[in-house]
């Protein structure tokens, strides 16, 4: 009797633990698509250097929020509603930034430095959520790179917010972008 309630103790955790996984990897691929979204804005001509910097401070924002929620290693319905509300206005922010009556050049020299940097953002919140899909990051984990990457998004923010991102910038959020990206492996392979 005790070992069948142990198993069913153990089996409800395991059940708790995907449901989290899966909620935390949502909220992930959310932030992939929309980073992906804005590189893509860039690399279109849709997007100003200056409105995806605009975007980057947004998801620097919501990256705090995941960060939060994911802290303690659960996400509530509660919180997942309220990330789901903050990104539902990031997206609006990208979809309006796109269609508006600005349009960028992509095939200046800060405009590739902004998208290869959004790219990469991209690129690891790719990795996060592979992460908590396979279970080799746990909610604490994801939330710590979250963090993270809410930096990178910050500095992308700031280099970009006057409209021009200069080769000194460009090499400070690669700097960035390295030492998440290595944060990202690390805790991958703990």
């Amino acid at each position: 009797m005790k070992a069948m309630i142990r198993t069913g103790l153990l089996l409800g955790a395991f059940v708790a633990a995907g449901a989290f996984a899966a909620d935390g990897a949502g909220v992930a691929q959310r932030d992939v698509n929309q980073q992906n979204r804005i590189a893509a804005g860039l690399d279109s001509g849709q997007l100003t250097t200056r409105e995806a910097a605009s975007l980057e401070h947004k998801e620097s924002v919501v990256g705090r929020m995941e960060a939060q929620a994911l802290k303690d290693g659960e996400l509530t319905a509660g919180e997942s509603a309220k990330l789901d509300a903050a990104q539902d206005h990031v997206s609006q922010a990208i979809r309006h930034q796109k269609h508006d009556a600005q349009v960028g050049n992509p095939d200046s020299a800060s405009a590739e430095r902004m998208q290869a940097s959004v790219q990469r953002s991209a690129n690891q919140e790719a990795r996060i959520q592979q992460g908590l899909e396979s279970g080799s990051l746990s909610g604490q984990e994801a939330a710590r790179l979250e963090h993270g990457q809410a930096r990178v998004n910050h500095r992308q923010a700031r280099s970009g917010a006057d409209g021009h991102v200069g080769a000194r910038e460009a090499h400070g959020m690669q700097h960035s972008q390295g030492r998440q990206s290595a944060r990202i492996y690390g805790k991958k392979h703990n």
